[in-house]
């Protein structure tokens, strides 16, 4: 089946620093993986366009967007300890929030079955008012906020090792979205708990799944069936947007989770699951091992073109049960 990859030269000129884990050879060793995994037939490749200011303005309000670009082309530096842009990342956090709307409308127009927009920055810590995390702009909460805004509804399905926080804000009051996330606890930023549930009417539309260190792929897809698939049938969504972060790879030096390739790929086979034909987005947010980076990112893109690739044995035995029980209660009490 095609798959759209949107990416663009531009990714590769945000600076983060020397010694930065969010570098450009992530992205290189991304586009490696995807050649390795045997599917160079059905890639689809499209560089996207800018997000335009009222795509952005849907999630970020316009003094926190003019402090950003004016901080960019000021020259940069550092925004944080952990975050960093130069005069060429305004550009590039544009063309990465414009990824997800370039491929909705390609999905729209029968070009392919799913999209993988390769993008750096990445976004799921961007907060409506705060770049924080390596990220300057929430490439996933824009694109969910544009279809949110025209009727549809929206999945977003979160496997970064780290809580996507910033997603998790835009969306948490909002029935429009239903955030899922699956994390590292503790690891940053901090948030992420059980019973961060959503508030007013988006109460029971956020969904936490906080797992300790070690968590195997075989814990990740019980939480899978058990807590977020009923949500999920329950929800009925129009789309689904992953934010397909690499950085629960047993292999990562910032995270402790010991999930591999294969275990990537089975998670895209039950996404496939519930998402309509042809409404999959997915972007990349973390990975910092480029060996395993380019593996899960290969079999992930290979799944969503229905083929097979797992370099590595799906992983089991690790911890994690009881945070599948606990899920499974909060959701009883807290239902949407």
């Amino acid at each position: 089946m095609p798959i759209v990859v949107e990416t663009h030269p531009a990714y590769l000129a945000h600076d983060t620093g020397v010694g930065h884990p969010e570098r450009p050879a992530r992205l290189d060793a991304v586009l490696a993986g995807l050649e390795a995994a045997g599917v160079a037939e059905d890639l689809v490749w499209a560089e996207p366009r800018p997000a335009a200011r009222a795509d952005l303005e849907r999630v970020h309000p316009a003094r926190h967007l003019d402090e950003l670009e004016a901080f960019c082309a000021a020259g940069g530096g550092r925004i944080d300890a952990d975050t960093t842009a130069g005069p060429t990342s305004w550009d590039a956090a544009l063309l990465a929030a414009g990824a997800g709307l370039d491929a909705i409308e390609r999905l729209e127009r029968g070009e392919a079955a799913a999209a993988f927009c390769a993008v750096r920055p990445p976004g799921h810590h961007a907060t409506p008012s705060r770049s924080m995390g390596f990220c300057l702009l929430n490439n996933v909460a824009v694109a969910a906020a544009a279809l949110a805004d025209r009727g549809e509804r929206v999945l977003v399905y979160d496997w970064d090792a780290h809580h996507g926080n910033g997603t998790q804000d835009a969306f948490y009051d909002d029935d429009r979205v239903l955030y899922i996330s699956a994390h590292q606890w503790p690891l940053y930023p901090g948030t992420g708990d059980l019973d961060e549930t959503g508030r007013g009417a988006g109460e029971g539309y956020t969904i936490n799944l906080p797992f300790p260190p070690g968590t195997t792929g075989d814990v990740y897809l019980a939480a899978f069936d058990e807590v977020s698939a009923p949500a999920i049938d329950r929800f009925g969504p129009t789309w689904v947007i992953v934010s397909a972060g690499f950085d629960a790879h047993r292999a990562d030096p910032l995270t402790g989770l010991n999930l591999t390739a294969g275990d990537f790929a089975d998670l895209t086979e039950r996404l496939l699951g519930v998402a309509p034909p042809g409404r999959l987005i997915a972007f990349l947010e973390g990975g910092y091992d480029l060996q395993a980076l380019a593996l899960s990112a290969g079999a992930f893109v290979a799944g969503l073109a229905g083929s097979t690739f797992r370099p590595e044995p799906a992983s089991s035995g690790g911890p994690g049960r009881a945070v599948v029980d606990a899920a499974f209660r909060t959701r009883e009490e807290t239902p949407m």
